[in-house]
Order: C-alpha cells, then structure tokens, then sequence
C-alpha cells in the first residue's frame, strides 16, 4: 500500500485531544512536517503548553490511529515528537531565580493551626519590609484564601518570556496561591497523589512570583507523597515545625522532624513552633491557662537541639481575623500581633544562621533502588 501524507492526516483524524474533545488535525496541533521514507512515517504534535498532561497519552493514541486507520504495518511508534507553542517551563535550579529562602511550614498532624501560624508568619515577615510569597500546599484542606480575605478572588494569567504564567493574587503585601482558587469553595478535592503533585508544580513553576526574599510553603499536615514532591521540585531552605504543646500532637511532631532530617531529604529544622500555648481570656489579659499543657513544645525543642521560635497562644482574636480574612498579625500593639512579629524576627535569624553556617540549599534527589 502506497503511504502519502494525506493517508497520515485522514488517520489522525480520528484521534480527539481529552481536553477539548476536537480532532488534533482541526485543532492545529499536527505539524506540516510529516516525512515518508518507506514505511517509516514521521512527523510533530504541537501542544499549548509544554507540560501538557495529555502528551503521553496523545502519542500512543495518534500511533495507533496510524496503524488502524492507515496501514498496520506502518514504522510509526517512537517516531512522533512533541513540541510546545510556548517556552518550556524552566528547569532546576532556574525555576524560582528571583527567590532568595523557601520555608516549609508543616505539622505533623492536623488541626494544630499550621495554616494560621503559616499565614500570620507570613504578614509579620511583610509589615517588616521583606518580600514575601506564600503557597498553600495544603492541597486536600485549603484556608489560607478565606485567612487573607480572598477567598473570591480569581488568578489572572499574563504573558512573560513566551509563557503564560499564573499572576499570584496580592493582599497585605504578600503573593499568595493556592488549590483553593481553582476548586469550588464547597467541593471536596478527591485527587490522587500525582495528580495533586502535578497541580503543585504548575502552582510553583508556572506562576509568576518575581523577586521575593521568602517564599512560604504550607505543606499538608502529617507525611506524604506531596511532602516528597515539594522537596524534590524546589530547593528548601528548611523547615519551620508547628505543634501543640500536648503530648499526642508532639509525638506527631517528631515524625515530621524526623521526615525533613532523614537521610534522603536532609532538609535543615529550623525550629519549632508552640501553638495554643496557653489561654488568655480577653479580660484577664495576664492569665494563662495551659489548656494543652506547658512547654510541651519547648521540651521538644531543647530534646532535639532546635530552636523554640515562639509560643503563640490561643486568644478569640485569633479565629476571628482568620474567619473575617484580617490576621491578627496586622495589629503590631496586640498580644497576638506582638507574639507573630517576635516569631518573624527569630525566623529571620535562623535562617541567616542557617545560610551562614549550611552549604546552600538544593533539591532533594531520591533514587529508586
């Protein structure tokens, strides 16, 4: 059977893109470069994006579109390339250039108010003049959006160097994304593993975060392949572990810290977080309640050898700025809002400690055996 392009285009017809629905001939994304020599055929799929996730899939369909509609005996397979209309996203260590320390703030279990700690940290480090980015990595429980009052806010995308990149929505001087953006607010995000890391890093290296001096990552309570994907897509600075003082949330604590300083990860702790230290009613602003128990976190610390970075404690305001999208680390003058500019400020020096006596920070590189 003789094979000429149009047999080719005819046969790729029947091949649909699953993100449209539309032929990939219709849609423009079969090149004018298909080459015969023989029976081997030739030829390139464009994509939109360079890191299209149907690509893998696109190849083996338009391989055996070829094949059933065309001839059977067609050289085809590992003979189609694949190139992007856009520029490829860029590679490590290239991906974040404009960032200069990233900072995982993670729990090792949930509901120990990671996400509010995370969230005002990042507010103090803004109100002191530090340019400050935030990813809420907390993919399956997003609450950093409704934290910082923008929750309805939608993501625009622009055009930088031949890429369409995610602007980051902008409140109280901090660049902030999150899953939460993309989801309904009411919907549960039931995702497998690859496809939340996949999500992740369009989050990371397809947004345009420009020049920020810390970039703070809410990872997801607890340890999980999304723990492992963020180290293994961007250089973390090291790891800000937050915990209750009570004894069930501190043994939890210690596998995360165990998770970051093991072997394959090797990301440096640089420190510990009490959080819900003590109660405070508004009216007896001296009282201390150790509702959780006391120093529970700050024992842990001096066990390990870590810095206690701050003890925050549990004060109405609290919940309420989270609720209403104000943080309480607005309010320099409260308990609260003095407590979080502390916490910022003992940051700040470990992690000049940290680069000072550390090699620089790389990704984590894990091997399969």
């Amino acid at each position: 059977m003789a094979i000429y392009p149009q047999l080719i285009i005819d046969a790729l017809k029947n091949v649909r893109y699953p993100g449209t629905g539309q032929d990939i001939v219709s849609a423009g994304m079969v090149a004018d470069d298909i080459r015969i020599d023989g029976n081997k055929v030739s030829f390139t799929i464009i994509t939109e994006k360079a890191h299209d996730p149907f690509i893998k899939s696109l190849v083996k369909m338009a391989e055996q579109a070829i094949l059933t509609y065309a001839d059977k005996d067609i050289d085809i397979v590992g003979n189609i390339s694949v190139k992007s209309k856009q520029a490829p996203r860029p590679e490590l260590p290239d991906l974040l250039p404009g960032v200069k320390n990233i900072i995982a703030v993670s729990s090792g279990k949930g509901g120990v108010g990671k996400s509010t700690v995370c969230t005002n940290l990042a507010v103090a480090l803004a109100q002191k003049g530090y340019k400050v980015g935030l990813l809420d990595a907390d993919i399956f429980g997003p609450s950093v959006p409704k934290m910082l009052g923008v929750e309805e806010s939608a993501p625009a995308l622009a055009k930088k160097d031949g890429r369409d990149l995610i602007v980051p929505i902008e409140n109280y001087g901090i660049k902030m994304l999150s899953i939460g953006f993309f989801v309904k607010k009411d919907d549960a995000v039931v995702w497998r593993g690859a496809m939340a890391s996949n999500a992740l890093k369009q989050l990371i290296g397809d947004a345009d975060w420009g020049e920020l001096d810390y970039f703070l990552i809410d990872f997801p309570p607890g340890t999980s392949d999304i723990h492992l994907t963020l180290v293994q897509t961007v250089p973390i600075t090291g790891a800000v572990i937050v915990s209750t003082p009570q004894e069930v949330a501190l043994a939890d604590a210690r596998k995360g810290i165990s998770m970051f300083t093991s072997d394959k990860v090797n990301v440096p702790i640089l420190g510990l977080v009490e959080n819900m230290s003590w109660f405070t009613p508004a009216e007896l602003p001296e009282n201390k309640y150790y509702l959780f128990g006391k120093d529970g976190c700050k024992r842990l610390a001096e066990e390990q050898g870590y810095d206690l970075l701050g003890q925050i404690p549990i004060v109405q305001s609290i919940r309420e700025g989270g609720d209403d999208g104000k943080p309480v680390a607005l309010n320099q003058d409260s308990i609260t809002g003095m407590a979080f500019s502390q916490l910022a400020d003992n940051l700040v020096e470990a992690i000049d400690k940290r680069n000072r006596d550390l090699p620089k920070t790389s990704v984590v590189e894990m091997k399969a055996k």
